[in-house]
């Protein structure tokens, strides 16, 4: 190591020293299991945690690239490795915190601290010496006998620093790096201002509309209230909340009011108005593009991923959108008539929908949601999530008494044959400090390059918490949010590699979701329902009828659910794949009505708060990655039926070598391969979704 290289990592150890009896993020963390010392850690901490994690960083990135020994994996992209983990330690406690519990000064933190980072990481990436001293160890990869595991990191840094500018000079280079740091800014501010829109507004209701409501969500309306120390009831934008609100109410104006708001998020003018961040988050990803020699975005951000192609997307996509939308065609029809039959004229609307599909359910499969709701508990679609763990897998799960960032939220220890696994937080009540949706996300990684470092990982939800002493009952689907969060959180669990850039979920997009979707699938086997849905009151288990009605529903409104999907997965595509639209609203419209969206539905996700595109990059050209892997999760569970039942051990056993254990160290399609044996076709997600002529078979999202 040089010798100012050598002097710089020294000041920064030093200082770091020197900092470390104060600031508890910058303490070693020798509680049990390393966990972040929620209990000491307070937000004044975290400017000078990340300014001493950024400054040791790149005194680790200027030893790397000022290195005069000659390049290799070991001192190169090992000690690649090992630069950022102070920083990715301060940052993941700093973002899982402003997304889970947020307040004034960690948004204001997000917002001081997002364009350093985006800064940091780009002069990482252009930085020629350490690019030149990759592209080095790539070449002389053969002399270095390097393992599979090695030879994918190598592959990846080496394309990812391309793909990050590295290779480009001069102006172009300080113009890609200015990009990134503006769209880290911009991304930060549409998700706060998804946020605050989320979090401000609520209808109140009285009287005779509080009277109709099913008793679990009038109570679910007072505790609302109550939160927001106002009297009486009132339905706030938490979908737990709102869905229910719209199924149930009938009150068609309180519908159309509640549905407006839910559906104007980010786009109701003033400061929260992200309309004007769309537009410049897509022309800077436009330029960004062009820069790296891509026609566009879409092109990009494709390249890395299954697809590959925006052909390929689009081609998916409408193979689905043509069955799913003459489905939602003929089911509006059917509706339309109930509204009449209702004495109500005009067209079938956006907030009519939920209500009289909910209606017709009723009717064509006797099936009573709060009644339904009364056999899903949450501790006990937790303890089902935790036993299907345990039965495909071998692992257990021991309740944790630990210090955590909000009281809500629980803890344990998994285990196998006596072997620490992980720590699993579960954050699940709706909270006007957390963003809506449901995410995984991590504490830690597992790794081995510095002994067996084993994961911390965290799955967060939005289900509205119960009345004091009350169980919480969650609708079928919430249960199916849970299974899904669950298998994100298996797939960190289960992790089994050496190297961090590749542990767990760091799998390609349309890949990652797999493990999720086909961990929903055990929710509806009748070994899970029997033992686990109980009813709340009297313990007794769901009768078998009415488990058979439900699972004889459970593609029942797939045209709607479908149709609202695709459209949000063309449109994010559409904006992507050509030039950037002057008015990007008025383009969202144009596809809508190019591919005949129907009148009644909506996009799940309009542009002003689509989070998963514009709060971040992760699912930017990418949101059609939920059906990509859906494909796949559709065929790998016929994988156990083949094999004689859900539980099949041999099975599970493929599936956790081949995909679960080995995060991304292999192109995810050599990795089902290996699974599976073949790759999957669209015909299998059709059968699931019910929407092939054979009709329904499996489970739907």
């Amino acid at each position: 190591m040089p010798l100012d290289s050598l002097e710089r990592v020294l000041r920064i150890s030093q200082h770091r020293m020197s900092t470390m009896t104060q600031n508890s993020l910058l303490q070693d963390w020798d509680n049990s299991f390393a966990l972040p010392p929620f209990d000491r850690i307070s937000d004044d901490e975290f400017a000078e945690a990340m300014d001493v994690a950024l400054a040791e960083a790149r005194a680790e990135i200027g030893a790397i690239a000022g290195n005069p020994d000659a390049a290799t994996f070991e001192n190169t992209l090992e000690a690649l490795e090992r630069s950022e983990r102070l920083l990715d330690r301060v940052a993941a406690v700093l973002f899982n915190l402003a997304h889970s519990d947020s307040n004034e000064a960690r948004r204001a933190l997000e917002i001081e601290i997002s364009p350093k980072l985006a800064e940091y990481s780009a002069e990482v990436t252009t930085n020629k010496a350490l690019f030149e001293r990759i592209d080095t160890a790539w070449r002389n990869r053969e002399a270095e006998n390097l393992s599979g595991e090695q030879l994918r990191v190598l592959e990846n840094y080496r394309r990812d620093f391309i793909r990050a500018g590295a290779m480009l000079a001069g102006e172009d280079r300080e113009r890609f790096k200015s990009i990134r740091s503006r769209l880290a800014s911009l991304g930060t501010t549409f998700s706060q201002n998804v946020l605050a829109d989320e979090s401000d507004w609520h209808l109140e209701i009285a009287g005779e509309d509080a009277d109709a409501l099913p008793q679990f969500l009038s109570e679910a309306a007072a505790v609302a209230a109550q939160e927001r120390r106002i009297d009486g009831y009132a339905i706030t934008l938490n979908r737990s909340l709102i869905v229910p609100f719209l199924q149930f109410s009938p009150n068609r104006s309180l519908r159309e009011t509640a549905f407006k708001a839910w559906a104007s998020r980010g786009a109701n003018g003033g400061k929260t108005d992200n309309r004007g961040i769309i537009a410049e988050t897509l022309e800077l990803r436009r330029e960004l593009a062009g820069l790296l020699g891509y026609e566009s975005y879409a092109d990009y951000k494709l390249e890395t991923e299954m697809a590959k192609t925006p052909a390929a997307v689009s081609d998916l996509l409408m193979a689905v959108w043509k069955p799913a939308r003459s489905r939602a065609e003929d089911d509006a029809a059917i509706l339309l008539e109930a509204m009449k039959s209702d004495g109500l004229n005009g067209d079938l609307e956006p907030w009519d929908w939920h209500y009289f599909a909910e209606r017709r359910r009723r009717e064509e499969h006797d099936l009573d949601e709060p009644r339904i709701k009364q056999y899903f508990q949450l501790d006990l679609m937790v303890e089902a999530a935790f036993a299907c763990a345990h039965r495909l897998f071998g692992l257990t799960f021991l309740p944790l008494d630990v210090p955590l960032y909000h009281p809500d939220c629980r803890a344990w220890e998994v285990k196998r044959d006596g072997r620490h696994m992980a720590v699993f937080i579960g954050d699940y009540y709706a909270r006007g400090s957390k963003r809506s949706g449901a995410w995984c996300s991590g504490f830690r990684s597992q790794q081995r390059l510095d002994g067996d470092v084993r994961p911390i990982v965290v799955n967060v939800c939005n289900f509205t918490k119960p009345a004091e002493g009350e169980p919480c009952l969650l609708s079928f689907d919430d249960s199916r949010t849970l299974f899904h969060e669950f298998g994100h959180a298996l797939h960190s669990m289960l992790s089994d590699v050496t190297y961090p850039c590749i542990s767990g979920t760091s799998v390609t997009a349309d890949f990652v979701e797999l493990p999720s979707q086909l961990f929903e699938h055990w929710l509806e086997t009748p070994e899970v329902l029997s033992e686990f849905a109980l009813d709340a009151e009297t313990s007794q288990p769901i009768p078998e009828d009415l488990m058979g009605r439900l699972l004889a529903a459970r593609n029942y409104d797939q045209g709607f659910s479908t149709t609202e999907y695709v459209a949000s997965a063309l449109v994010d595509m559409r904006f992507h794949e050509s030039d950037t639209p002057e008015d990007p609203i008025a383009a969202q419209e144009k596809v809508l009505s190019e591919i005949g969206m129907p009148a009644a539905i909506r996009m799940r996700h309009a542009a002003p708060h689509f989070a998963h595109i514009f709060a971040g990059d992760g699912y930017s050209a990418g949101y059609y990655s939920y059906m990509w892997s859906e494909v796949m999760d559709a065929d790998a569970f016929e994988a156990f039926r083949e094999a004689g039942g859900p539980f099949d051990q041999e099975t599970a056993r493929r599936l956790e070598q081949n995909i679960l254990s080995a995060g991304g160290s292999k192109l995810p399609e050599e990795l089902y391969l290996a699974f599976r044996g073949r790759l999957p076709t669209v015909e299998s997600l059709l059968r699931k979704r019910g929407l092939d002529s054979g009709g329904p078979v499996e489970s739907n999202r």
